[in-house]
């Protein structure tokens, strides 16, 4: 059976479940989809690795994980969502360490949070998009050709998984005044309002 390869769409808040978010995966020659629910510390998880700009003080578990692989020489090569039972993912790490592979399962959003760190690509089977892909409609289909609309696309998405609802009034402040609360917020942890300043801080660029 043939592997199709996904790249993230974008994060986006659940609509059917209450704190959860979608990981919207999609085929990169085609227009389906792959919508996984999974939990806010993942969500979060992969969207500071996207962003690239946001870097926290201490590593999280993901990056923890990057690090003692990168150090004991252990290499994700690639990430397979192999199966689909009751709305569950199935997924997992292909390793490889001194010329021997090794397959490890894991939950697709651990997969995916670890996949973005190690640039590793993500497969999946005919059979699964078949079952759980979801067709983009005319009018919203993005240029997969085009990498920097896909770029916005996935941007976009990540900013929202990052925001709150009450954006702070950031408008009074100078840029001297934003870069040190960028820093404290980073320090803090406060990832949040850590990306709203950065996009303050890139609005007045």
């Amino acid at each position: 059976m043939s592997f199709i390869q996904l790249t993230i769409k974008g994060i986006s808040y659940s609509q059917t479940q209450s704190g959860a978010y979608a990981l919207v995966l999609s085929e990169i020659e085609g227009s389906r989809t792959l919508p996984i629910i999974i939990g806010a510390f993942e969500a979060q998880s992969i969207a500071i690795a996207l962003e690239k700009e946001i870097r926290p003080p201490r590593p999280l578990t993901h990056d923890l994980f990057k690090t003692f692989s990168d150090r004991f020489a252990i290499q994700v090569k690639e990430v397979i969502i192999h199966k689909l039972v009751d709305g569950v993912f199935f997924s997992s790490l292909v390793c490889e360490k001194d010329g021997a592979e090794e397959i490890i399962d894991t939950r697709t959003s651990d997969a995916i949070a670890i996949a973005v760190r190690f640039n590793a690509p993500i497969y999946t089977y005919e059979n699964i998009l078949d079952k759980a892909g979801v067709y983009l409609k005319v009018e919203e289909e993005l240029d997969l050709n085009n990498p920097a609309e896909e770029e916005d696309e996935v941007s976009t998405e990540i900013e929202a998984i990052l925001d709150t609802d009450n954006p702070a009034p950031f408008s009074k402040f100078s840029i001297q005044d934003l870069n040190e609360k960028l820093d404290k917020a980073v320090a803090d942890e406060n990832y949040e309002l850590a990306a709203r300043i950065r996009d303050e801080i890139s609005k007045r660029s």
